[in-house]
């Protein structure tokens, strides 16, 4: 039986540049029952941004009102660029009293990272890296694997991934999974809206970057004493690198095996998140146990809001 839920679309960066995949994601969403609140966050545009400063800090503020009903999902529209102009704007004193404990999932990813990241350090609350409205929901064919694992890790209590991905050692770890994108993490290193994370499991993605420059920050996360406080590393999807002559051999790999000699913490590879067709749903700031093997690993999160 399908549960119809209630949808509220927020835009704290880029605008849609794709209407037919706004509209396909709509009408998507719709055909399935769900109600769909906020649609104006699609149709506003300031500059390359999704509305002005004000307006898109406003439309997460406007969460932190009581005499509102809260939506089940508050989903983003689209990642680009511009949620960290908007961090210093958010009530969060506000948000931490209407949304601590409440059924309520944050979605997205890419830089929804900041809004995420932020939201875990001065408020404590627990959003999910999953898709988006455009790339995802309007996509012109919808990946059944994404889907699937978007429903069923807001709706269980409980939710454990498994991932059939080789790895090179043996390893069982508990500690909040938090992360997100690499760029985006890696930019908010000594603001306020860093959380400081004892003991977690650190994941990261990202897109069109080169295996230098991934590696350069991830060494930005390990010279800054970051990695060191983490139980374990695990790497998602690198996609929209080119390699080049210069390379001379240094790859991915090649970038993996160092992070392996430097961080002084496992690192795991293959996990399905990123920019990808393809991708699972992650509750950040969620109690995570992962428990790798030469054959694959588990990652099972708990105690995060979930819509029942």
């Amino acid at each position: 039986m399908t549960i119809h839920r209630t949808i509220d679309l927020i835009a704290p960066s880029g605008y849609p540049n794709d209407s037919d995949a706004v509209h396909r994601a709509l009408a998507r969403l719709r055909a399935q029952g769900h109600r769909v609140d906020g649609v104006q966050a699609t149709e506003r545009r300031y500059q390359r941004f999704a509305g002005t400063d004000g307006q898109r800090a406003a439309e997460l503020n406007r969460l932190a009102d009581p005499s509102r009903d809260l939506p089940d999902i508050v989903l983003a529209v689209r990642g680009g660029y511009g949620a960290v102009r908007i961090l210093h704007g958010l009530d969060y004193e506000g948000l931490q009293r209407r949304l601590t404990d409440q059924p309520i999932a944050f979605v997205g990813h890419s830089d929804f990272t900041a809004i995420q990241l932020a939201l875990l350090a001065r408020a404590g609350l627990t959003t999910f890296g999953g898709p988006m409205l455009v790339s995802d929901f309007g996509a012109e064919s919808v990946s059944k694997f994404t889907m699937h694992h978007f429903w069923e890790t807001l709706s269980r209590p409980t939710y454990t991934l498994k991932v059939k991905a080789p790895q090179t050692h043996s390893t069982n770890v508990s500690g909040t999974l938090w992360g997100g994108n690499l760029a985006v993490l890696t930019s908010l290193i000594g603001t306020p809206y860093m959380p400081v994370v004892e003991g977690g499991i650190l994941f990261v993605e990202d897109v069109n970057e080169q295996p230098f420059r991934i590696e350069r920050m991830i060494y930005q996360l390990h010279l800054a004493g970051i990695l060191a406080r983490q139980q374990a590393l695990i790497l998602g999807d690198f996609s929209g690198h080119k390699e080049f002559d210069y390379d001379n051999g240094y790859d991915l790999r090649e970038m993996v095996e160092q992070v392996r000699a430097v961080a002084g913490i496992p690192v795991i590879t293959g996990l399905p998140f990123g920019h990808i067709p393809d991708m699972v749903t992650l509750p950040m700031g969620a109690p995570g146990q992962l428990i790798s093997t030469p054959h694959g690993f588990e990652l099972t999160v708990s105690g995060y809001p979930h819509l029942g």
